[in-house]
Protein backbone atom coordinates (compact mmCIF):
# COMPACT_ATOMS: atom_id res chain seq x y z
CA UNK A 1 0.00 0.00 0.00
CA UNK A 2 1.02 3.32 -0.92
CA UNK A 3 1.87 5.81 1.75
CA UNK A 4 0.07 9.07 1.91
CA UNK A 5 0.90 11.65 -0.50
CA UNK A 6 0.85 15.49 -0.25
CA UNK A 7 0.91 17.48 -3.79
CA UNK A 8 1.59 21.04 -4.00
CA UNK A 9 1.93 23.26 -7.21
CA UNK A 10 2.89 26.82 -6.70
CA UNK A 11 1.27 29.27 -9.04
CA UNK A 12 2.56 33.02 -10.45
CA UNK A 13 -0.05 34.11 -12.81
CA UNK A 14 1.07 32.50 -16.44
CA UNK A 15 -2.42 31.42 -15.89
CA UNK A 16 -3.09 28.84 -19.07
CA UNK A 17 -0.19 27.17 -18.23
CA UNK A 18 -0.95 26.97 -14.70
CA UNK A 19 -4.67 25.63 -15.24
CA UNK A 20 -3.28 22.73 -17.45
CA UNK A 21 -0.96 21.89 -15.30
CA UNK A 22 -3.18 21.64 -12.13
CA UNK A 23 -5.82 20.05 -14.31
CA UNK A 24 -3.05 16.90 -15.16
CA UNK A 25 -2.36 16.65 -11.36
CA UNK A 26 -6.20 16.22 -10.76
CA UNK A 27 -6.75 13.39 -13.49
CA UNK A 28 -3.69 11.55 -12.43
CA UNK A 29 -3.45 11.82 -8.88
CA UNK A 30 -3.93 8.33 -6.44
CA UNK A 31 -7.14 8.40 -4.44
CA UNK A 32 -5.18 9.25 -1.12
CA UNK A 33 -3.50 12.12 -2.71
CA UNK A 34 -4.09 15.81 -1.53
CA UNK A 35 -3.16 18.91 -3.85
CA UNK A 36 -2.76 21.91 -2.62
CA UNK A 37 -2.31 25.38 -4.77
CA UNK A 38 -0.47 28.19 -3.40
CA UNK A 39 -1.50 31.10 -5.52
CA UNK A 40 1.72 33.81 -4.95
CA UNK A 41 0.17 37.15 -5.81
CA UNK A 42 -1.33 36.56 -9.07
CA UNK A 43 -3.30 39.08 -10.19
CA UNK A 44 -7.04 39.38 -9.34
CA UNK A 45 -8.21 38.01 -12.37
CA UNK A 46 -6.09 35.03 -12.16
CA UNK A 47 -6.43 34.46 -8.28
CA UNK A 48 -10.43 34.71 -9.56
CA UNK A 49 -10.16 31.78 -12.10
CA UNK A 50 -7.93 29.74 -9.63
CA UNK A 51 -11.11 29.87 -6.96
CA UNK A 52 -13.44 28.85 -9.37
CA UNK A 53 -10.70 25.92 -10.11
CA UNK A 54 -10.67 25.19 -6.73
CA UNK A 55 -14.64 24.92 -6.39
CA UNK A 56 -14.97 22.92 -9.46
CA UNK A 57 -11.64 20.61 -8.70
CA UNK A 58 -11.71 20.66 -4.58
CA UNK A 59 -8.30 20.99 -4.31
CA UNK A 60 -6.91 23.29 -1.39
CA UNK A 61 -6.39 27.11 -2.99
CA UNK A 62 -3.89 28.81 -0.58
CA UNK A 63 -3.58 32.67 -1.55
CA UNK A 64 -0.44 34.39 -0.41
CA UNK A 65 -1.80 37.52 -0.63
CA UNK A 66 -4.42 36.86 2.26
CA UNK A 67 -1.90 35.51 4.66
CA UNK A 68 1.34 37.55 4.36
CA UNK A 69 2.90 40.85 3.38
CA UNK A 70 5.84 39.31 1.96
CA UNK A 71 6.10 40.12 -1.87
CA UNK A 72 6.21 37.20 -4.06
CA UNK A 73 8.62 35.11 -4.50
CA UNK A 74 7.10 33.02 -1.06
CA UNK A 75 9.00 29.56 -2.56
CA UNK A 76 9.88 29.48 1.32
CA UNK A 77 6.69 30.10 2.77
CA UNK A 78 4.79 27.29 0.57
CA UNK A 79 7.96 24.59 1.66
CA UNK A 80 7.24 25.49 5.55
CA UNK A 81 3.47 24.80 5.49
CA UNK A 82 3.57 22.25 2.56
CA UNK A 83 6.33 20.38 4.95
CA UNK A 84 4.02 20.67 7.49
CA UNK A 85 1.16 19.40 5.89
CA UNK A 86 2.93 16.47 4.71
CA UNK A 87 4.25 15.62 8.23
CA UNK A 88 0.52 15.84 10.10
CA UNK A 89 -0.05 13.01 7.86
CA UNK A 90 3.02 11.31 7.39
CA UNK A 91 3.41 11.91 3.53
CA UNK A 92 5.38 11.90 0.88
CA UNK A 93 5.55 15.85 -0.76
CA UNK A 94 5.08 16.06 -4.61
CA UNK A 95 6.18 19.21 -6.03
CA UNK A 96 5.11 19.96 -9.49
CA UNK A 97 5.17 23.54 -10.80
CA UNK A 98 3.22 25.17 -12.94
CA UNK A 99 5.04 25.49 -16.01
CA UNK A 100 5.44 21.22 -16.00
CA UNK A 101 2.56 18.85 -17.26
CA UNK A 102 3.02 14.94 -15.43
CA UNK A 103 1.31 12.23 -17.35
CA UNK A 104 -1.09 8.76 -16.19
CA UNK A 105 1.89 7.19 -15.00
CA UNK A 106 4.04 9.99 -13.62
CA UNK A 107 3.45 9.98 -10.15
CA UNK A 108 2.96 6.01 -9.56
CA UNK A 109 6.87 5.82 -11.19
CA UNK A 110 7.83 8.45 -8.41
CA UNK A 111 6.48 6.44 -5.69
CA UNK A 112 7.48 2.91 -6.30
CA UNK A 113 10.72 4.15 -6.58
CA UNK A 114 11.20 5.66 -3.71
CA UNK A 115 12.62 3.24 -1.66
CA UNK A 116 13.79 3.04 2.12
CA UNK A 117 16.69 5.38 2.34
CA UNK A 118 15.35 7.45 -0.64
CA UNK A 119 15.64 11.38 -0.18
CA UNK A 120 14.19 12.46 -3.52
CA UNK A 121 12.85 11.29 -6.77
CA UNK A 122 12.06 13.20 -9.77
CA UNK A 123 10.86 13.15 -12.87
CA UNK A 124 13.20 14.09 -15.73
CA UNK A 125 11.94 16.77 -17.78
CA UNK A 126 12.18 17.27 -21.73
CA UNK A 127 10.12 19.33 -24.77
CA UNK A 128 7.01 18.36 -26.49
CA UNK A 129 8.80 16.17 -28.65
CA UNK A 130 10.93 14.07 -25.99
CA UNK A 131 13.82 15.57 -25.69
CA UNK A 132 15.57 16.16 -22.54
CA UNK A 133 15.39 20.18 -21.78
CA UNK A 134 16.30 22.22 -18.95
CA UNK A 135 17.26 21.55 -16.08
CA UNK A 136 18.41 18.49 -16.76
CA UNK A 137 20.04 18.76 -19.82
CA UNK A 138 23.28 17.08 -18.24
CA UNK A 139 21.01 14.18 -18.29
CA UNK A 140 20.87 13.56 -21.96
CA UNK A 141 23.80 11.21 -22.26
CA UNK A 142 22.68 8.93 -19.85
CA UNK A 143 20.87 6.00 -19.55
CA UNK A 144 18.82 3.18 -18.16
CA UNK A 145 15.63 3.82 -15.93
CA UNK A 146 16.92 5.18 -12.74
CA UNK A 147 19.69 7.04 -11.52
CA UNK A 148 21.36 7.71 -8.04
CA UNK A 149 22.70 11.04 -9.31
CA UNK A 150 25.20 13.80 -7.21
CA UNK A 151 23.70 16.83 -9.06
CA UNK A 152 21.20 18.61 -7.83
CA UNK A 153 16.99 17.46 -8.47
CA UNK A 154 15.23 20.54 -9.45
CA UNK A 155 11.32 20.91 -7.94
CA UNK A 156 9.89 20.65 -11.63
CA UNK A 157 8.41 17.28 -11.02
CA UNK A 158 10.21 15.61 -7.21
CA UNK A 159 9.23 13.48 -4.83
CA UNK A 160 10.25 14.48 -1.39
CA UNK A 161 10.16 11.63 0.78
CA UNK A 162 8.44 11.48 4.61
CA UNK A 163 11.88 10.45 5.52
CA UNK A 164 13.61 13.07 4.12
CA UNK A 165 10.75 15.66 5.80
CA UNK A 166 11.27 14.19 8.91
CA UNK A 167 14.88 14.82 9.37
CA UNK A 168 14.79 18.32 8.19
CA UNK A 169 13.18 21.28 8.99
CA UNK A 170 12.23 23.98 5.90
CA UNK A 171 12.16 27.06 8.45
CA UNK A 172 15.83 27.10 8.08
CA UNK A 173 16.18 28.05 4.83
CA UNK A 174 17.40 30.94 4.05
CA UNK A 175 15.18 34.13 3.78
CA UNK A 176 17.31 35.55 1.02
CA UNK A 177 16.90 33.14 -1.39
CA UNK A 178 14.36 32.60 -3.98
CA UNK A 179 14.89 28.55 -4.85
CA UNK A 180 15.27 26.26 -2.73
CA UNK A 181 16.05 22.70 -5.37
CA UNK A 182 19.82 22.79 -5.16
CA UNK A 183 20.17 23.51 -1.04
CA UNK A 184 17.38 20.73 0.04
CA UNK A 185 18.90 18.45 -2.58
CA UNK A 186 22.98 18.97 -0.89
CA UNK A 187 20.78 18.71 2.27
CA UNK A 188 19.41 15.38 1.37
CA UNK A 189 22.70 14.12 0.38
CA UNK A 190 24.27 15.07 3.57
CA UNK A 191 21.64 13.31 5.89
CA UNK A 192 22.89 9.99 3.63
CA UNK A 193 19.56 9.80 1.70
CA UNK A 194 19.54 8.87 -1.80
CA UNK A 195 18.59 11.09 -4.94
CA UNK A 196 17.06 9.75 -7.91
CA UNK A 197 16.08 10.66 -11.27
CA UNK A 198 13.87 8.61 -13.32
CA UNK A 199 14.52 8.95 -16.73
CA UNK A 200 11.43 6.41 -17.86
CA UNK A 201 8.97 8.89 -16.53
CA UNK A 202 9.15 12.14 -18.36
CA UNK A 203 7.26 14.76 -18.26
CA UNK A 204 6.78 17.87 -20.41
CA UNK A 205 8.97 21.44 -19.36
CA UNK A 206 7.72 24.29 -20.94
CA UNK A 207 10.47 26.29 -19.10
CA UNK A 208 9.82 29.80 -17.22
CA UNK A 209 6.49 29.71 -18.45
CA UNK A 210 5.57 30.67 -15.08
CA UNK A 211 8.32 33.52 -14.86
CA UNK A 212 8.68 35.02 -18.62
CA UNK A 213 11.25 37.48 -17.59
CA UNK A 214 14.14 34.82 -17.10
CA UNK A 215 13.81 34.41 -20.97
CA UNK A 216 15.64 37.56 -21.43
CA UNK A 217 18.75 35.47 -20.56
CA UNK A 218 18.48 33.85 -23.66
CA UNK A 219 17.23 37.13 -26.06
CA UNK A 220 18.65 40.09 -23.79
CA UNK A 221 21.30 38.95 -21.20
CA UNK A 222 22.36 42.37 -20.27
CA UNK A 223 18.89 43.35 -19.49
CA UNK A 224 18.15 39.41 -17.68
CA UNK A 225 21.15 40.42 -15.13
CA UNK A 226 20.40 44.09 -14.76
CA UNK A 227 16.91 43.12 -13.40
CA UNK A 228 18.49 40.36 -11.76
CA UNK A 229 20.43 42.47 -9.61
CA UNK A 230 18.49 45.86 -9.08
CA UNK A 231 15.38 43.48 -8.37
CA UNK A 232 17.77 40.35 -6.06
CA UNK A 233 15.84 37.76 -8.64
CA UNK A 234 16.49 34.10 -8.86
CA UNK A 235 18.70 33.35 -5.64
CA UNK A 236 19.65 29.77 -5.48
Amino acid sequence: MQRALHIIIPVKDSIETAQKAIEQVCRYAPENARLTVYNDFSTAENTSLLRQMASEKGFCLVNWEEKTCHPSPNYRLTLIDAQEKALEANADLLITESDVFIKSDTIGRLQEAAAEGTGMVAAVTTDEYGNINFPYLYARKMHGDTISTRKRLSFCCTLLTAELLHKTDFHALDEQKNWYDVSISHKSRRLGLDNLLVLSAPVIHKPHSSRPWKRLKYSNPIKYYWLKLIHHRDKI
